[in-house]
Order: C-alpha cells, then structure tokens, then sequence
C-alpha cells in the first residue's frame, strides 16, 4: 500500500482540529481506518499527544532514513562473483548463470560497478573483462588480392536450414594470425552450440591447417553438415577436407564477415587470452587446448547461461542438464 504523503498528513491534522473522527479521515483519504490509527500512533508528540503534520513528516522521514537496507551484494556473493570473474565470465554471464542455477544475484550492472571499484582500490578483477578495441580492414577503394579458390562453392548454395541454427553440425572456420604473421590459431565453432575447436598452426599454409581440421573434427564425423569459411589461400585444399569430413564446404562472400557471425564472435572470445598484435611464438598446444576448455565450459547468453559443452550434450547425447537446485 502507498504511504501517507506530506499534503495528506496536514489533511489529517486539519480535519482533526475540526472535529472529525480517525473513520471520516479515513473516508476522505480513500484509506482504512487502520492505516489513520497507525499515523497517530507513531507520528503524534508524546508529549502533548498532539497530531502536527510537520512533526509527522519528519519523525517519517528519520524512520526512513534509519531504516536498516537489506544488504543484497552480500560478501558471501561477492565471493562467488569473484570466482566466477576470474574463470574470466563476463558480468552479464555472472549473473545469468547464477540465475539460471537458481541462485540470487544482483545485477550485470552492479557486477560491472563492483569491478571497476575493485581497479580503483588496486583490485585486478577488471584483467579478466573482455576488451572491445578490434579494428576492421578497410574495404573502400581496393579490390581482394586473395583471388579465387578453385572449385569454390558460395554461401548463396548453402542449405537454407543452416541459417535456422537448428541442428548441430553446421560450422564456421577461420584463423587467428599472431605478430608479424608468425604462427596462427585454427579456430571452428558450431552455429548452434557455440562449441569451438582451437588449434595452434606453425602459419597459413593450406597443408598443414587442412590436416589439423580433420584432426580436430575427426571424432565427430558423421555428425557434420557443412562447414562455412572465409576466402583466405589456407583453405585452398578445402575439397580434403569434404572428402575426408563428408561435410559439403562453402565460402561467404569477400567482406561480408556478418555471413561468418558466430566465427566472428568466437575469434573476439579468443582474442581476450590472445590480444591483437601479441607474438603467438611462446603460445604451446597445451595452452591454446586450455583456451578451447575455458570457452566451452563457459555460459553463454544466447543459450540461456548453458554453456557450450552442456547445448552439446543436450542435443547430440541427449542428455538432460539440471542446474536449479
């Protein structure tokens, strides 16, 4: 119910002194009695036993004032915050999780406040956010060098239900160059679960990332539909990769990276342990295989804070994740 405003006490101050009982105040003001009886009891001066509406106001006000907050960004949850930070979830991921396990918690927002106080006070939590400084290549004014790979299939081919993401197995690949082009990341994630295959190559040459694709999907042969790549030279043996695969592979148009949007995606999610511009020459297979575990064991919004490998067993094993308690 509303509370009393500061005009509706000096109304009830004013009917008092003329005369009018607490059940015709109550009347006037759309109230129940109780609610008259309870403003003169708590607001009146214990002195006189006099009803002022100025008084009233600011005994009110002090209640409001001193009233105890419920403390909702506990320590216990802050905790818990931090751990999960540091498993490097964004915030939004935090909280969507925790939801989705049935648990409290408070808002991306204040995740994001608590974090950035955390850096103000020395804190080191704010390492583990994601950063968004990516650039584009510029497209205006020049035409692809890379030319065309032979045998190529386009985009506009593809089956239309690969654009529904309604079945596991349509894929996206590309690569990840490190400084100076020395050494590169094979990176493949499926449309719809968001699960993704890392792989750390000695450069872009099309033998030996071919053999490395093949390696990584190996298991789940037979599962596979297609697979959609970019128009870069290193997928220049792709047609090895169909046959060794049976996947039907294609290529999105130059320059129409949205067409690759999830590989995108992923490729910004990779570059938060390898920065844009770092040297790829100290980085070990075991360390890229770290990376691959961190983002499929990672929750992810648009699966509703299930994540990867969950949707994966979901929809190829068929088994049921139970997350609420």
């Amino acid at each position: 119910m509303e509370r009393l405003t500061e005009n509706q006490r000096y109304t009830i101050s004013v009917m008092l002194k003329r005369g009018h009982s607490k059940i015709e105040i109550a009347s006037y003001l759309g109230r129940d009695k109780s609610v008259i009886y309870r403003e003169l009891k708590r607001n009146c001066d214990k002195r006189s036993g006099e009803y002022r509406a100025d008084l009233a106001q600011r005994k009110y006000e002090k209640r409001l004032k001193d009233k105890v907050k419920r403390v909702k960004f506990t320590e216990e949850l802050k905790s818990k915050v931090d751990e999960l930070l540091k498993e490097d979830y964004s915030p939004e991921q935090v909280h969507g999780r925790l939801k989705a396990e049935g648990k409290f918690c408070v808002s991306h927002e204040t995740i994001y406040q608590y974090v950035w106080i955390d850096k103000k006070q020395g804190g080191t939590l704010y390492l583990h956010l994601r950063c968004g400084n990516k650039r584009y290549r510029k497209r205006s004014g020049s035409k692809d060098k890379r030319g065309i790979l032979r045998n190529r299939i386009g985009i506009e081919e593809r089956p239309k239900i690969v654009d529904q993401k309604s079945r596991f197995g349509d894929l996206e690949i590309d690569t990840v160059i490190g400084k100076n082009h020395k050494k590169a990341l094979l990176t493949i994630n499926d449309r719809v679960t968001g699960l993704v295959w890392i792989r750390l190559l000695e450069g872009k040459h099309a033998k030996p990332l071919t053999a490395e694709a093949i390696q990584a999907l190996w298991d789940n042969r037979g599962k596979i539909h297609t697979i959609t790549a970019d128009n870069g030279k290193e997928f220049a043996d792709h047609q090895t990769i169909a046959e060794q695969l049976d996947v039907d592979v294609y290529f999105a148009r130059p320059y129409h990276s949205w067409e690759r949007g999830a590989n995108e995606n992923t490729n910004g999610l990779i570059r938060q342990y390898f920065p844009k511009g770092s040297s790829f020459e100290e980085i070990t297979p075991e360390k890229v295989k770290w990376v691959q575990d961190k983002l499929n064991n990672r929750p992810r919004k648009r699966l509703n804070y299930l994540t990867p490998n969950e949707m994966y067993n979901i929809i190829v094993n068929n088994e049921a994740v139970a997350l609420a308690a």
